[in-house]
Formats: structure tokens, sequence, C-alpha cells
């Protein structure tokens, strides 16, 4: 597996990288279009063909170090594998630094929401994502990709889900509407970011599932619902959150590449370095 970005080596060391990328190519659980765990590597290797000049906010934050790490292998069953992601995530947050997780299904996410929610006791968790994910368990697993944030709610009551427009009825009694911004109603709401940003403690993590994108800008992932967001409006409540609050990890899953639609890759690429480049625009370097 390949590194994010065509840096130097200096630029990609962990031990002086302020940046972590974990790449988790799983794909256990997914119920369609099976390849989410060949998402890492897509990502990977648009990442190459990158401007990593960032226009927006004038800067260049690979110059902040960015390392990729080996990625989790374990693969023997969902449980373990969210035992596996808990460990290596609690090791990058022990080192200092941003983690930033690269799936894989959706299920990739549940270890991480431990360890996050050990380390920050008052966690929020900001899902983006076609689908509310909150079954209690699916085909005999509670680590299921379909059963992700209900996993997130025993460990934090602070879930905010939004572009949500695919819900199955034994989802209901865990889902709070107060908290769930419907992608339907997004599209009516010129106030839905501000919002979503004031539902939101002062610590956030941040899940993207990539099928929250209308397929239009996103077809390449296992789960594609019609209706999503657009890239300006995904990047735009991100800018926001990251004014707002402080934003202390993100994962990118379920990125199921095809040839014939590169395009996906390339904007689950941009979308982290751009992310990144808005999160560490204000931040002094370590030093």
């Amino acid at each position: 597996m390949r590194a994010f970005g065509d840096f130097t080596n200096e630029q990609m060391r962990y031990d002086s990288a302020e940046i972590a990328i974990l790449p988790v190519p799983y794909d256990g659980t997914s119920t369609w279009i099976k390849g989410a765990d060949r998402g890492p590597d897509a990502i990977l290797d648009a990442s190459y063909n990158l401007e990593f000049y960032d226009i927006e906010t004038a800067t260049e934050v690979y110059k902040r170090g960015i390392a990729t790490l080996e990625p989790v292998t374990e693969a023997s069953s969902p449980e373990a594998m969210a035992d596996e992601v808990e460990r290596r995530m609690e090791t990058i947050l022990h080192d200092g630094k941003f983690p930033v997780l690269i799936g894989g299904e959706h299920s990739v996410s549940i270890g991480a929401f431990r360890a996050m929610a050990r380390r920050y006791p008052n966690l929020s968790i900001l899902q983006l994502d076609a689908h509310s994910d909150m079954r209690d368990e699916y085909e005999g697993s509670a680590c299921n990709h379909a059963c992700v944030m209900a996993r997130a709610k025993e460990l934090t009551p602070n879930i905010t889900q939004v572009g949500i427009r695919s819900t199955a009825r034994e989802e209901l009694h865990n889902i709070d509407t107060k908290r769930t911004f419907y992608a339907h109603r997004i599209a009516e709401d010129d106030e839905w970011q501000e919002r979503v940003s004031t539902q939101l403690g002062d610590e956030v993590y941040i899940t993207i599932d990539l099928d929250v994108f209308d397929p239009a800008y996103l077809p390449s992932t296992g789960t594609p619902e019609p209706g999503g967001l657009t890239y300006r409006e995904v990047m735009g409540l991100l800018k926001r959150i990251v004014r707002e609050h402080r934003v202390v990890g993100i994962d990118i899953v379920e990125l199921c590449p095809t040839p014939m639609a590169k395009a996906s890759d390339f904007l689950a690429a941009k979308l982290i370095y751009q992310f990144l480049s808005e999160l560490y625009a204000a931040k002094p370097p370590k030093g």
C-alpha cells in the first residue's frame, strides 16, 4: 500500500508528522456491492495527483507532515477488526498525531469511536451519511456496518446525523429526530449548517460515509442513494465545524472504487486534503 501524497520522506516520517493516515481495508459485512476494502488504496493512489497548494487557505498543509501508517489487516471478524482499530487509534492519540482513518466499510469506525470516547469524555460525533446506521445488530453482528451509529450512541449521547435519506423501521427507536438533518430538509433550509454546529460540543469527531454525496458527485460506493449533498455543501459544513469546534479526528469510509469512475477516488482524496488544509490553516506549527 502506498502513502498519501507525493511528498518527501522527511514530510512522511511518523515521528515528526502532525497528521497520521490509518488505512483500514476491510469489507467483511457490506451487504450489496463489495469492494470497499479497495477504497484506501484508491484514495492513496489518487492523492498522488493532487496539487498540494490549497487555494482557499493559501497553505501547504503537507509541510506539517502527513505520515501513512501500515494498514489494519485484522479481518477474522468485525469485532476483532474493531478491537485492532481501537488499539491503533489509541497509539496515534498517545503520540499526539491528528488521526485520519480511511476505510473500508463503515464498521471500521467503531474502534475509532471507542478510542476517541475514552480520550474525550464529552465527545460529540458528527456523522455525514446517506444511511442512519442505527440497527442494534444486523446479520448476527453488533459490529456490522449497519450498526455503526448504534455503537456510537452507546459511547456518547452527543451524536448529530447529516444527509440521512435511508432508514429501516427497526432503527427508528435509536434515532433522535431533533439531531438528524435529513437530506430533503437540508435542501429547504438555508440555516442548517448553523443548526448542526450549535448541537455539537467543544470536541468533535467526524465520520464521513462517502454515500452522503449525491451519486452524481460520487457514484463509487456500495449503496448509493439519490438526493444527496454536493461537495460544496459538505465542505461548507466542515469549514464551519473547524472554525467553531475542536475537531479531534476524522474518518472517510465506503469508497467502492471502479475503473470507470476514477473521479470518485479523486474526490475522496481531495476531501481529505482540503479538510486538513482548513483544519491547520489557523494552527501554529508545533515547536
